[in-house]
């Protein structure tokens, strides 16, 4: 039999042996191993600790006879350790291959990213539900509650950006999505240039309109801005970073070169606009031109335009942050939502929710406001927590799966998340018109009909709408491409009266149709539904076949 302290020296010289190889896989390059072996190696710690996970908790006293081996050692981090220096490894011959100190900083600072990723892994951080409260009234401000602007000098003081990193590709648009025609043959584009165009115009100011590209849309966006170049508009751009995808497995990034295709890379989500303005030196130009306070949104939200209350509340409260959020509905349940955790105001992603606590965070009732992503942030107050190195956003990891089907991990982070790092932040509860994004063919639906209009590049609610509130409109796939979407109606009904819309199936619509209350429309497999030039649908559901022929 062996004696139980004989035992623990077994266990002991297992452990040491398992970090000793991690310690070699660290002084070997990744590509040096086949990447089963390199597997093998990365996770025989973890192997070990999982083998004898009662070693994790013997205190350190227990073994100062032996400190050689187990001294300093996190038994629960131990492989997390060997992967973040095998990362490191990856990332400095990416470094090492491109001449480019902009591509080399953002190696260093995604390297820091996937170091925090796996110290939280590590350490099996988590948010405690139990901590979780609703923010007070005093973080929540209610719009019609803030003063009315009486003057219109605070413009001098402001810049205009859109977030301009997403392609067109899930409505089957080719390029930026920024550059899909929404209404009257103008684009997002068209629409954001417009705005700013009338509102220097009208105040005689020169608000700056900025848009963050990422390198799917940065090229194509230079090439379009161009045709603004005699309006009344100074249009700056700049580039977030480019990061590479990493393994799910072994956290290693999948490009091996610096020109690697581009499907290896990802854009880190919008909560990289604050490095990103920083290393362009475009945060520096614009406080060096007085613009103290930046407006940011997305560039396919229609509904965010520049607001005079918002912009004086903020200076004249002192605020360094305020996030518009609105009321929540059924069909907003995935939303981020504002929190107060320990008395700080934050962000909170459904992708930060534990599985136990989803469908919580989706009630309306215990979350009952949603972040729009209109965001008002202080410059200088942003200028201070970069130059202190402050600023710590939460990571979201994001799980995708490549076109050669190896899963693969996208780290991002989301803008709102900065939040709790700045003094004397709000929320502020704005009304529905301020989120107007088109996501889908559902909301250019609503977007190109006659329940708005159109005003120097702004929509506003047709004032014949009884209602204020947008109606319900639910597309099938046939409608999920913008071409489909345009060939299946002959123009757009008039839904003044509409409350809800659902259609399935091959369905078509003649010119000059009414929709009013609630209207279903489903075409089986096989069946075919031509809704008649100058029908009126009242609270009706339509199946079946219905054919009109011309003649």
């Amino acid at each position: 039999m062996i004696s139980g302290k004989t035992q623990r020296w077994d266990y002991i010289a297992c452990i040491s042996l398992a970090l000793h190889v991690g310690k070699l896989c660290t002084r070997l390059s990744p590509r040096s191993l086949s990447i089963d072996l390199y597997k093998l190696f990365t996770l025989l710690p973890s192997f070990v600790f999982n083998l004898f996970p009662h070693m994790a908790n013997l205190s350190v006293n227990r073994m100062r006879q032996h400190p050689h081996t187990l001294s300093n050692i996190d038994f629960q981090g131990a492989s997390y350790a060997v992967a973040a220096k095998s990362v490191k490894l990856e990332l400095d011959l990416l470094k090492k291959a491109a001449d480019d100190r902009k591509f080399q900083n953002q190696m260093d600072a995604f390297y820091m990213l996937v170091t925090r990723f796996l110290n939280d892994r590590a350490k099996g951080t988590k948010i405690d539900w139990d901590k979780i409260k609703s923010p007070s009234a005093e973080q929540i401000i209610k719009y019609r509650d803030i003063p009315e602007a009486n003057t219109t000098g605070d413009l001098e003081k402001l810049a205009v950006l859109k977030l301009n990193g997403g392609l067109g590709t899930t409505m089957g648009c080719v390029g930026p999505k920024s550059a899909i025609e929404v209404r009257d043959g103008m684009t997002f584009l068209d629409l954001s240039v417009r705005q700013i165009e009338y509102l220097n115009k009208t105040h005689g100011v020169d608000v700056p309109f900025i848009l963050m590209n990422s390198f799917n849309t940065d090229d194509e966006t230079k090439h379009i801005v161009k045709k603004y170049e005699d309006h009344n508009i100074t249009i700056r751009t700049f580039n977030q970073s480019k990061y590479p995808r990493i393994r799910k497995d072994t956290y290693l990034p999948i490009p091996r070169s610096p020109d690697a295709p581009i499907e290896q890379w990802y854009p880190p989500g919008h909560g990289d606009i604050y490095e990103s303005l920083h290393h362009s030196g475009l945060l520096d130009e614009l406080l060096a031109d007085g613009k103290e306070y930046l407006f940011v949104s997305n560039v396919d939200n229609l509904g965010a335009t520049v607001d005079l209350n918002i912009l004086h509340y903020m200076i004249e409260e002192n605020s360094d942050f305020i996030m518009e959020v609105t009321d929540k509905t059924r069909a907003d349940i995935k939303g981020g939502t504002l929190i107060d955790y320990d008395g700080t105001m934050r962000l909170l992603e459904i992708a930060q929710v534990p599985e136990q606590h989803v469908e919580d965070f989706k009630s309306i009732k215990k979350f009952h406001i949603f972040n729009t992503n209109n965001i008002w942030i202080n410059l200088r107050a942003l200028k201070h927590l970069l130059d202190q190195d402050a600023m710590e956003l939460e990571i979201i990891v994001n799980n995708k799966r490549t076109s050669a089907g190896e899963d693969v991990i996208q780290l991002e982070t989301a803008i709102g998340a900065a939040i709790k790092h700045f003094n004397n932040a709000r929320g502020i509860n704005v009304p529905r018109s301020r989120f107007l994004p088109v996501k889908s063919t559902s909301d250019l639906f609503l977007i190109t009909s006659n329940l708005y209009k159109l005003v120097h590049g702004q929509l506003t609610m047709n004032p014949k709408r009884m209602f204020q509130n947008a109606p319900l409109v639910k597309l099938g796939d046939e409608f999920k491409k913008v071409n489909n979407f345009l060939n299946r109606f002959k123009a757009i009904p008039n839904i003044l009266e509409l409350d809800h819309l659902t259609v399935t199936g091959d369905v078509t619509f003649g010119p000059d149709v009414d929709l009013r209350g609630t209207v279903i429309i489903v075409a089986n497999h096989g069946e075919h539904i031509d809704i008649p030039s100058g029908a009126v649908l009242e609270n009706k559901v339509v199946t079946g076949s219905l054919r009109i022929l011309d003649h």
